[in-house]
């Protein structure tokens, strides 16, 4: 058993680090409400008080983490058009939410839905939870009308083939306040996405496919833009750290994890120095370019005394978005997870499938990495240790160990299928590890997927998942699935109810679907 120092009571604080910031702060969706003049100004005077307390009703809901802001009552072409392009300008509307209060006639949508640029929400809901029944009348009739005006809506954006989510029930009932949570989420993670930069430190490893992709069609498709760097660009920013903030920081690892004593007064003593050292000068890098998340390669480390390791379990645990061995298909998926999931319990991190247990009776996974598993996922207070790495060629480098509480998670990965771009996501459900593995010097998980191991494994394998995933106990497959609707790619959802022959035929039918598209 090693021996660790659990660090004294006093609080430090590191010059640079920052705590992932409150993405939602500042968004906003806009609420705007389709009406027509036909029913008199009586009427659009009521329909804009309710909207604006559906509006205000909705904001104050927990678990809806934006503001969400009436905007307008529209009944006209030319009004909706013009909402819609000032939506398109203002950068803190992550999206739209429309509702037909009234019958709204859908030609004057058209010039508004070729126009918007936002992700749409279509809240098919009414005012009143009931039926008024000794007092209703024509006039309610025509005044609460979204089962007839939201048919109509609905029939024109899909003529126009254009995504959307749709939420029908009561927007005081739990359930729709929950869905429109999610969805929320997962356009804050589309709207973080767009401009978004994220770095790669060297190529891909080497003959490795799954991890290769097309940046360009990338960036058409999700937004965000891939930089390469030059090993040496970062060597730089790692080489002028000052040794005084090598200590504070080192300070700030024996406050918050139970580090391994040789590593303070040792013979790793200097090699907690440079895992300190590359954290603050990767931060440094990353901050001065304003990158949301990063890669590295074993195979590309040219002036690196070591594999960064330890740096990148902190800097995930900040909000940025890592993939190994080049995999920026994956850093930036992880980054969307980290926005999605943000305030939520449990966390996110980068993922790889290392190893099977096969027992018949207990069959499961156990995913690792060689040191980049983010600390948001660890159970109870990490160990920091330090052991060989027997791949890259450099000095052994620091790391975070532990261990991931038990309870339900997802698996999900992107993937380049060449004429498109995949999302397959597995639910699964996290087991506390049965024995001690006190060889095992990295992070870890155990899982077992949905529905079994035997038929997640082969869904994924048929659909070509990769190796490496964004691994999170805070977002759901709900999420995803809501932010591959915005992003417009294939959803594939491995759970409690696929089977393996249906799944591949699922795949053949979106074979066709997206060859014809």
């Amino acid at each position: 058993m090693e021996d660790f120092s659990t660090g004294d009571s006093k609080k430090l604080k590191i010059i640079g680090r920052k705590i992932m910031k409150n993405i939602f702060e500042n968004q906003e969706l806009w609420f705007i409400t389709g009406s027509q003049h036909l029913y008199g100004d009586k009427v659009l005077k009521e329909v804009e008080e309710n909207s604006k307390k559906i509006a205000e009703g909705l904001s104050a809901v927990e678990e809806i983490p934006v503001k969400i802001k009436f905007k307008n009552v529209v009944t006209t072409a030319e009004e909706i058009r013009k909402v819609v392009l000032e939506a398109n300008r203002d950068d803190n509307c992550i999206g739209i939410i429309t509702w037909m209060h009234t019958f709204s006639p859908a030609k004057m949508w058209i010039a508004g839905l070729k126009a918007m640029q936002k992700p749409l929400l279509h809240l098919h809901t009414q005012f009143n939870k009931n039926i008024p029944w000794d007092e209703i009348d024509m006039n309610f009739m025509n005044t609460n009308q979204a089962a007839h005006g939201g048919r109509e809506y609905g029939f024109m954006v899909s003529r126009m083939r254009k995504n959307r989510k749709v939420i029908a029930g009561h927007w005081q009932d739990k359930e729709v306040q929950l869905r429109i949570g999610i969805w929320a989420r997962a356009a804050a993670a589309w709207a973080d996405a767009q401009g978004g930069k994220f770095v790669r430190f060297g190529d891909n490893m080497r003959n490795v496919a799954v991890t290769e992709g097309d940046k360009v069609e990338a960036q058409m498709k999700f937004g965000y833009e891939v930089h390469y760097y030059g090993i040496g660009d970062l060597v730089k920013y790692i080489n002028d750290v000052a040794q005084e903030e090598v200590e504070d920081l080192i300070e700030i690892y024996k406050q918050e994890y139970n580090v391994q004593k040789s590593l303070l007064e040792g013979e790793d003593k200097q090699a907690l120095k440079e895992s300190a050292r590359i954290e603050i000068g990767l931060r440094n890098f990353l901050e001065d370019g304003n990158f949301k998340g990063f890669t590295t390669n074993f195979e590309d480390l040219h002036g690196m005394k070591q594999l960064p390791g330890l740096a990148v379990q902190r800097l995930m645990g900040e909000g940025y978005g890592f993939g190994g061995e080049g995999d920026w298909k994956t850093a930036a998926l992880v980054r969307a997870m980290k926005v999605m999931g943000y305030g939520l319990e449990g966390g996110t991190s980068f993922m790889e499938f290392y190893t099977y247990h096969l027992d018949p009776k207990d069959t499961k996974v156990l995913g690792a990495h060689m040191l980049e598993i983010c600390e948001s996922i660890a159970h109870g207070k990490a160990n920091l240790e330090i052991h060989p790495l027997g791949i890259g060629g450099k000095g052994d480098p620091a790391r975070l160990v532990f261990d991931v509480d038990s309870g339900p998670a997802v698996n999900a990965t992107v993937i380049d299928m060449g004429n498109r771009f995949r999302m397959i996501v597995n639910e699964v459900q996290v087991e506390k590890a049965e024995n001690e593995m006190p060889e095992l010097p990295v992070a870890r998980v155990f899982w077992k997927p949905e529905p079994t191991l035997q038929k997640a494994v082969e869904s994924w394998i048929y659909a070509g998942g990769a190796h490496h995933t964004g691994f999170s106990k805070a977002v759901t497959i709900d999420h995803l699935r809501d932010f591959a609707e915005i992003a417009d790619i294939e959803f594939l959802a491995i759970d409690d109810k696929t089977e393996v022959n249906e799944f591949k035929k699922e795949l053949k039918w979106n074979d066709i679907y997206y060859k014809m598209k």
